[in-house]
């Protein structure tokens, strides 16, 4: 008896070793730990809010104000376009903030202002931009405020457009991962938050290329060594810092991987055993975000979703495709594996005519609280039934009968026609004929055209 209660507890200890060491690491977001005092974690294509902690918290950005001057810049102005630096954009920066070296009265285009707005996170050029597209920083922080609310943000509250402290300038990590979100939807601000360096070239009031920077964005930045401090990941795509003594280290920031996209906030961060939290925090909320979570697409771009008889139809035109007008992906846990079916809702009184690419319908898919839909299009255009389509045809057919008489049938007469050929045939017939017997009755020889041979 004692030998089996022996062999009992080895063989659990046994199995829950082997448990412990090759079962899945992946964890459950109450199990994640954060330093920061407001962080948030959203999948950039749905939204969906995979974690948070204190995200509606007002506080200070510092410097992540800048995407939104980014957003306004990239949705106001051309990239080519020449703003000219003027002396409050560069002598209203206080001293200890970050700044791109611009001179009073130098001309430099939109596209190099972004650059040295992201990456180093100039702040002479943000005064520069918002002077360039409303006239005034304060006129431009009405622009922000606005665009603001119509992104959806809560409770943001702009003064100036690079984060200067200012103690009426306040967001939380809910809003900044809204701002986030929208602007890498835009592909020329996603190319320039993942750049680590820019150069600035000479221009009429600099005539150096000495202008160099490089990102404040750790995440980005390869670094091969094996330091604690090392905070490189590889699967980071931007999208930008900031600090002030009174915000703290904050940062928005961007990942991707397997067609998985996020988007981490991270406000009020400090220092533990001498490394970011910021950056930890980032890089912790990656991880849970790739082990834990997949996206699943189930209709690409112009994939049939069903089929359909159309009510008054031709009989060749009647059974329609309908097509996902857009991708539908599905945001699920990795451990959960569903069939799904989609429901489709139709638009009212649908019957033919219908043209090629008209939305017809939706197809939604529920998945708890959370809903994926795309409008449905015709792949092809569906004819009307009735008297008016059978005529159309029949005159169609009339017209297409009459023009292959006109190609074969024979001409009447003319020069050089056939009838009159044969006409001049018989006649010259009729006269070979009479000649002959006018040669045979007088006795003559008979002789024979060449032409006969």
């Amino acid at each position: 008896m004692n030998k089996t209660k022996t062999f009992l507890l080895i063989y659990i200890f046994i199995f829950l070793m082997f448990f412990s060491i090759f079962s899945s690491c992946s964890y459950a977001a109450s199990d994640v730990t954060t330093y920061s005092p407001s962080c948030i974690l959203l999948e950039k294509q749905t939204g969906k809010i995979l974690y948070e902690k204190n995200a509606y918290e007002v506080r200070y950005p510092a410097s992540t104000t800048k995407i939104m001057t980014a957003i306004l810049t990239v949705e106001k102005c051309e990239l080519t376009d020449v703003a000219t630096v003027s002396h409050n954009a560069i002598f209203t920066v206080p001293v200890s903030y970050s700044h791109a070296s611009l001179k009073e009265g130098e001309e430099v285009t939109v596209e190099q202002l972004l650059n040295v707005l992201l990456i180093p996170s100039a702040n002479d050029a943000a005064n520069v931009l918002a002077e360039h597209i409303s006239g005034s920083v304060d006129d431009f922080a009405d622009l922000m405020n606005e665009k603001a609310k119509e992104i959806g943000c809560l409770n943001t509250h702009f003064v100036n457009p690079n984060g200067v402290y200012h103690k009426d300038h306040t967001t939380t990590a809910y809003d900044l991962a809204l701002m986030g979100r929208y602007a890498m939807q835009n592909s020329t601000i996603r190319e320039i938050v993942k750049k680590t360096s820019y150069s600035l070239p000479a221009t009429n009031k600099y005539d150096k290329t000495d202008r160099r920077f490089n990102t404040t964005n750790d995440l980005i930045r390869v670094n091969n060594s094996n330091a604690k401090d090392n905070y490189y990941y590889p699967n980071a795509i931007g999208i930008k810092t900031g600090y002030t003594t009174e915000a703290g280290s904050c940062i928005i920031a961007a990942a991707e991987k397997d067609g998985l996209e996020v988007v981490c906030v991270v406000l009020g961060g400090g220092s533990t055993d001498g490394l970011s939290e910021r950056y930890l925090d980032c890089i912790h909320l990656f991880d849970y975000a790739f082990d834990n979570y997949k996206m699943q697409t189930i209709h690409e771009q112009n994939s049939v979703v069903d089929q359909i008889a159309v009510s008054g139809a031709t009989s060749d035109t009647k059974n329609l495709n309908l097509l996902a007008k857009d991708n539908v992906s599905l945001l699920l846990s990795k451990d959960e594996s569903k069939t799904l079916t989609p429901e489709i809702t139709l638009n009212e009184n649908l019957k033919a005519p219908i043209s090629a690419n008209t939305v017809v319908g939706k197809v939604t898919y529920h998945i708890g609280e959370d809903v994926y839909s795309s409008d449905l299009i015709a792949e092809t255009s569906v004819l009307a039934s009735g008297v008016f389509p059978i005529l159309l045809r029949i005159v169609l057919i009339l017209v297409t009968i009459y023009l292959i008489y006109l190609l074969l049938r024979k001409p009447k007469s003319g020069k050089g026609s056939k009838s009159t050929n044969k006409k001049k045939h018989k006649k010259h017939s009729k006269n070979s004929s009479k000649g002959r017997k006018r040669n045979r009755g007088s006795g003559h020889f008979l002789f024979t055209s060449l032409n006969n041979f």
